[in-house]
């Protein structure tokens, strides 16, 4: 009798105790935090505000009970602007850290590099800044395989029409310019750019006189530069992303007297006035948002707290970093899951107020599908300008904190 009362006991006490510790387990894995990798060009000027705003993004949602209360933990990788080294944190992140999903890179050949292995592996993957038409076109061709991909920056069809949108209004009905030369660094983001502005520029009143692409790894700019001139443009419309420093410090040097308008991702991080010893004064540049712009009622806080926590305000992709941790958190409440499957068809029904306007996805019908949508009350993008060592905004006329003025070298020919 004894016996059979004590492994009766047992019994009880076994059944008691594994009800405990399925409780305390399920309550753990309720908890279990919802991991982000971040993979970025950490070294690079316009690269290093990826991981620093995605930590920034993580901490401000974490301080508020996180998601159901499942913290947001980001894992950080610095691929060296390399896309070998980006696919190899791709897997690791992936295979042994096992984030849900991944935001990673400004490149576009790292982002295309990085686009099939988000399908091998079934993981929601966002760019912060590659503008390649190809990355969302891919999912436009495949949608099954490469459902997994979103664009969470402009395609370059879109950046193109932001600039030609600014210049119309800025150079043509303002400044009364007629004619531009296109300088674009030669990669995979600027061929369909190039293509767009070849298209848009003539639309809005400026002749293009010629169209230079040149290797990032150009070093001397003087023949480019006096090819310009003797083309004798208003205006130079640029390109340029992986390169930023040296033409625009040898612009200045050289004295071109031709104002440097359009894309120049490195101008949109706040180092770039050091960077170049202040030669950057009076360049032009397209961004998403900017130090003291309010695009939307969070776009100031951010670039506030940003540059109190890191000493700079961040470049352009820092901006779409920090609302893509907010909108894949808001993805995986929505879901009400991190399963792959459910965060990717959560992502599709994205409607987010973030830092550079309200962000929505176009869908599988659309040839840019996962791509985040241009056009008012959207995404519209900015023009922005160095001036007195500071970033300020000059359009769209709803942001836009003062006119345009040039250093003394630069020689309008319009009037």
């Amino acid at each position: 009798m004894k016996t059979i009362l004590s492994g009766a006991l047992r019994m009880v006490l076994g059944a008691a105790s594994l009800g405990v510790l399925v409780t305390a387990s399920g309550a753990a894995l309720a908890a279990d935090p919802i991991r982000i990798g971040v993979i970025a060009e950490a070294q690079a000027i316009a690269g290093a505000s990826i991981p620093q705003a995605a930590q920034l993004a993580a901490d401000e949602i974490n301080a508020s009970g996180g998601v159901d209360g499942r913290k947001i933990e980001i894992i950080s990788y610095d691929n060296h602007s390399s896309s070998a080294d980006s696919v190899r944190a791709f897997q690791r992140a992936v295979n042994e850290d096992k984030v849900n999903a991944v935001i990673a890179s400004y490149i576009s050949e790292v982002v295309l590099a990085l686009e099939p292995w988000a399908s091998r592996l079934k993981t929601p993957f966002v760019t912060p800044g590659a503008a390649s038409n190809e990355i969302s076109k891919s999912v436009h061709a495949d949608y099954e395989k490469n459902k997994y991909t979103f664009h969470g920056y402009l395609t370059s069809a879109a950046l193109a029409l932001s600039v030609c949108d600014a210049a119309k209004e800025l150079l043509v009905d303002k400044m009364h310019m007629k004619s531009a030369v296109i300088m674009s660094e030669d990669a995979a983001w600027t061929k369909p750019l190039d293509v767009g502005y070849e298209e848009c520029l003539p639309k809005v009143g400026l002749k293009v006189l010629d169209h230079i692409r040149f290797s990032p790894d150009t070093t001397d700019f003087t023949p480019i530069f006096n090819k310009i001139e003797g083309s004798k443009p208003d205006v130079i419309i640029t390109g340029i992303s992986h390169v930023g420093v040296q033409p625009t410090v040898q612009w200045k040097n050289q004295q071109v007297p031709i104002p440097m308008f359009g894309i120049s991702s490195q101008a949109t991080n706040e180092t770039f006035g050091k960077d170049t010893n202040q030669a950057a004064e009076g360049v032009l540049y397209q961004g998403v948002s900017g130090p003291g712009v309010a695009v939307t009622p969070k776009s100031v806080p951010f670039a506030e707290n940003f540059k109190k926590k890191f000493g700079n305000y961040p470049s352009y992709a820092g901006y779409t970093a920090y609302d893509e941790v907010y909108y894949i958190a808001d993805a995986a409440k929505r879901a009400g899951s991190t399963d792959a499957d459910k965060l990717v068809a959560a992502l599709e029904k994205t409607d987010w107020e973030g830092t550079i306007g309200r962000v929505q996805f176009y869908g599988k019908d659309d040839p840019f599908t996962h791509s985040i949508k241009y056009g008012k009350g959207l995404i519209t993008g900015l023009m922005l300008q160095w001036q007195d060592g500071k970033q300020i905004a000059v359009w769209p006329k709803e942001v836009a904190k003062t006119e345009i003025k040039f250093p003394s070298f630069v020689k309008l020919t319009t009037n």
